[in-house]
């Protein structure tokens, strides 16, 4: 019964939850701003405006884009790159936070959803996966690589987030889709292509973008600023 509600398609879905994630980047923002208040410690504060600062930049940048598919999913100018950075210097704890709430302002920005389902696992559950950056210096002491491991990893787990939500909507939205024959199959195999054309080309991109910082030595310039 609960996964039925998870999955039902509906108009009002879209609104509710769009209410919902609202009050939840509200709520987020408030305990951040008491923690901020509250800290002991000036790196609490500077933690948490970096925080701000980094998924403001990031949700900039997602409006210079380009979508190769139709109903959701862009390759964008390097989007991710400052909440990576910030996950990378700050850890898994602070950019699955930053993530999640960076998913939420996309989603509010342009709410549109299948079913609930599809929300969890195309926006908080998907852009959550930033925080994995956190991870990348346990992948050895050569900076671009923990980099390009860290990149591939945060988008590995995105695009596994994404071929779900996606082959959720294929499969309800069956009743627009012809399917071939082979048809329980065919969801899967859309989503997989669909995910391929847009989400490899943003993981370029900014895997790009980072290896630059990188060997130009920004990213630690820019690790001494903001953790000193």
């Amino acid at each position: 019964m609960f996964l039925s509600s998870l999955l039902a398609v509906s108009d009002a879905a879209t609104k509710t939850v769009t209410i919902i994630s609202i009050v939840a980047v509200a709520v987020l923002f408030v305990v951040i701003a008491l923690i901020c208040i509250k800290g002991k410690k000036d790196y609490d504060a500077k933690r948490i405006a970096f925080a701000g600062l980094t998924v403001g930049l990031s949700f900039a940048l997602s409006y210079v884009k380009f979508s190769p598919v139709t109903s959701g999913g862009s390759v964008t100018l390097a989007s991710m790159v400052p909440l990576l950075v910030y996950a990378y210097f700050y850890g898994l704890a602070d950019g699955l936070l930053a993530g999640t709430i960076f998913g939420l302002l996309n989603f509010i920005s342009g709410p549109w959803i299948l079913t609930p389902m599809t929300f969890f696992l195309d926006y908080p559950l998907a852009y959550a996966s930033i925080g994995l950056m956190g991870l990348a210096k346990k992948f050895g002491k050569n900076t671009v690589l923990q980099i390009a491991l860290g990149t591939f990893l945060v988008y590995a787990v995105r695009f596994l987030f994404h071929f779900a939500s996606g082959a959720i909507y294929f499969l309800e939205n069956s009743i627009w889709v012809e399917f071939p024959d082979w048809a329980l199959s065919g969801p899967f195999i859309y989503s997989f292509i669909y995910q391929c054309l847009y989400l490899p080309f943003d993981m370029l991109i900014s895997l790009a973008v980072l290896t630059v910082l990188a060997k130009t030595r920004v990213l630690e310039r820019l690790q001494n600023f903001m953790k000193k």
